[in-house]
């Protein structure tokens, strides 16, 4: 697909996926804007643009993964330096939302960072957010600016479409991950099941509970994100357990921290499909893992934005 850049249109990366923002590039048929991201020698950042931008719309890539604290106040700064060379508009495309998954207060005297993260953003300078899969959508509402947010769930969908399986079933790895797998579900024209994980009394052991049948099946777990692979690998092994005939999986993020790799190396999973909104390094890389790029969803949505056209049909 051939995309019409206006001569105002620049985007620029910075340290957290510069191989998902190449690839943007070489799409979207333009150059990386020239910036240079370095620190002080007490550890602070400094970033400097290396060329006009003003009166510009400019989108920067950034995940905010690990190390995310750092990668935040790149982008933070990022923005700041772009407010203040008179850039006419400033979008975020973050691929990963790092401190989404503390989007409420669930016990007393607990933050919002999501809210925070909006604030922050909002305060820097960004006027549009371009982003996948939200831990919850509810996020979107955290925004007094627009917020385009794109699902990983139609592209994991067309990759296992591929694939030819028979007889599948979508499974929801615990109760928040329903109205995802019911997506995927849709678009496979499959039938979905749920892991449900319970405490019936505060000292009693937790039990787990397949609702569906899953017997003789090729069943397809889906998440937004796996972080350190308990919850899919636990899903995957109660699955084997109650006769599924082949297991995969798939996640937008795959943050894999701690013992993630060892468990989904030891899992019954036989194939996980995870997308490149984080950057894998080489060790992560294991056989049963497989990316798919969402290059060419943001590029499209980023050529929609930059010429004013409805993003709307991505989101289907």
């Amino acid at each position: 697909m051939t995309y019409q850049l206006k001569s105002a249109f620049k985007m620029f990366a910075l340290n957290s996926n510069r191989e998902l923002a190449n690839e943007l590039a070489t799409l979207l048929g333009c150059e990386l804007g020239k910036c240079s991201v370095s620190q002080f020698s007490d550890g602070e950042i400094q970033i400097h643009i290396e060329e006009s931008v003003r009166g510009s719309e400019v989108f920067v890539v950034q995940s905010t993964s690990s190390p995310v604290n750092k990668h935040i106040m790149e982008l933070l700064i990022m923005i700041d330096a772009l407010k203040r060379a008179s850039t006419r508009r400033i979008n975020v495309v973050i691929p990963y939302f790092g401190y989404a998954r503390q989007d409420r207060k669930a016990r007393s005297r607990e933050p919002i960072t999501a809210k925070l993260m909006a604030n922050l953003l909002e305060k820097a300078g960004a006027t549009r957010v371009l982003t996948m899969d939200l831990h919850t959508s509810q996020i979107q509402g955290f925004f007094d600016i627009p917020v385009e947010h794109l699902y990983g769930v139609t592209i994991l969908s067309q990759y296992f479409e591929k694939k030819g399986l028979e007889d599948i079933v979508v499974v929801a790895p615990h109760n928040g991950g329903v109205v995802r797998a019911r997506k995927m579900a849709n678009l496979l024209h499959s039938p979905i099941a749920l892991i449900d994980r319970r405490r019936l009394e505060a000292n009693a052991a937790e039990t787990i509970n397949v609702v569906g049948n899953v017997e003789g099946k090729n069943v397809i777990i889906i998440d937004d994100l796996i972080d350190t692979g308990e919850t899919i690998t636990l899903a995957a092994k109660v699955l084997a357990e109650k006769g599924a005939k082949s297991i995969y999986a798939g996640c937008t993020h795959p943050i894999f921290t701690g013992p993630a790799i060892s468990r989904i190396e030891s899992s019954p999973i036989k194939e996980l499909v995870v997308t490149n909104t984080i950057e894998l390094p080489n060790e992560k890389m294991i056989d049963k893992i497989t990316t798919i790029s969402v290059a060419p969803l943001l590029a499209e949505a980023i050529d929609r934005i930059h010429n004013e056209k409805a993003v709307s049909p991505l989101f289907e």
